[in-house]
């Protein structure tokens, strides 16, 4: 038997949008504490080889351990059965979630920046 949308309860509608948006921020964010971690080893291989050293991988683990707080509490939330707390849990996972993002966008331009003026 399939469901429309339309027929749903929409607190069975918006409580099923919000474990989609949990397990988004979730895979999301997991998925950007591995590429912030790949980008910090390849600036390492960079720096050592041309013996300067640059704030780039240390803006960068900040920036993973933004992805990892974002994952961590998104995780939770999934887990939760306390409703209101889940709601604050993926309020606070998302926050964080795009200041990560902004952070990545600005971690970006610093190493264009540090890499040509290098």
């Amino acid at each position: 038997m399939t469901t429309n949308l339309d027929e749903e309860a929409p607190a069975t509608r918006r409580r099923r949008l919000d474990d989609d948006i949990c397990v988004h921020i979730f895979t999301a964010s997991a998925t950007m504490v591995g590429v912030c971690l790949t980008v910090i080893g390849i600036l390492r291989v960079v720096i050592s080889l041309r013996r300067e050293d640059t704030l780039a991988d240390d803006m960068l683990a900040v920036n993973s351990l933004l992805y990892l707080a974002s994952c961590l509490l998104s995780y939770w939330a999934l887990r939760t059965r306390n409703i209101s707390r889940n709601y604050r849990l993926e309020r606070i996972a998302d926050v964080i979630f795009l200041l990560a993002m902004v952070f990545t966008a600005i971690n970006a331009g610093f190493i264009t920046w540090a890499i040509s003026v290098g």
